[in-house]
């Protein structure tokens, strides 16, 4: 038995609420702009993804206009910050609606850093800050997906580790990254699984049976 819901009867409000219900763990990006006026910004974004791979993208989305959409629009810069579970609060509070002059870094005690390649700060507490300039602002109804190219990415040395293919990557436990569920719920890593893909040569041809 299935509960059947119509966008357009539940209202947008409603289903808004439904769709990150659903379309969970959300990663977060910890967007960092800067002002036209030089005043540093800092929020939260749980809609986030990479967009592309050659060349580097990633992109987040602005529901409404908010102070990182315009910043961004404004100055074609930007970085996302990883959003670790030590920071948990403090992520938290970035997201109170301070006025445009308020910088959250200030405001929240987070320490702000000169960025490699772009104007913004990095947030220093952060593990992994990626330093993005505008790609594109693709705006669909009430929202605006931002799309970054990634001009530069400064990780902290002791997340890295080394696998048995001689493959020196960020670990996600030392990164320890926070997602987005429903409600004012989040969470932080559970159970990690691994598998690998099945060649179609391998295929073992019994999940059909």
């Amino acid at each position: 038995m299935r509960t059947d819901l119509k966008p357009d009867e539940v209202g947008s409000g409603p289903f808004y609420k439904l769709l990150t219900s659903v379309v969970v763990p959300r990663p977060i990006a910890w967007v960092s702009t800067r002002s036209p006026d030089g005043v540093d910004n800092l929020a939260p974004h749980s809609f986030f993804t990479v967009s592309c791979v050659d060349p580097p993208m990633i992109q987040f989305t602005s529901v409404g206009k908010k102070d990182s959409l315009r910043n961004v629009s404004a100055t074609r810069e930007f970085v996302v910050c990883l959003a670790g579970e030590p920071m948990f609060e403090k992520i938290n509070a970035t997201a109170t609606d301070f006025p445009t002059e308020i910088s959250e870094f200030s405001s929240v005690g987070l320490t702000p850093e000169p960025s490699a390649t772009v104007t913004p700060s990095r947030v220093a507490e952060s593990p992994v800050a990626l330093e993005c300039v505008l790609h594109a602002n693709i705006e669909l109804g009430n929202s605006t997906v931002v799309i970054g190219r990634v001009t530069h990415a400064a990780i902290d040395e002791d997340v890295f580790v080394t696998d048995a293919r001689g493959n020196s990557l960020p670990d996600v436990r030392r990164l320890a990254p926070l997602a987005r569920l429903g409600r004012n719920e989040w969470s932080r890593l559970g159970e990690i699984l691994e598998i690998t893909r099945i060649p179609y040569k391998d295929w073992p041809g019994h999940f059909g049976q």
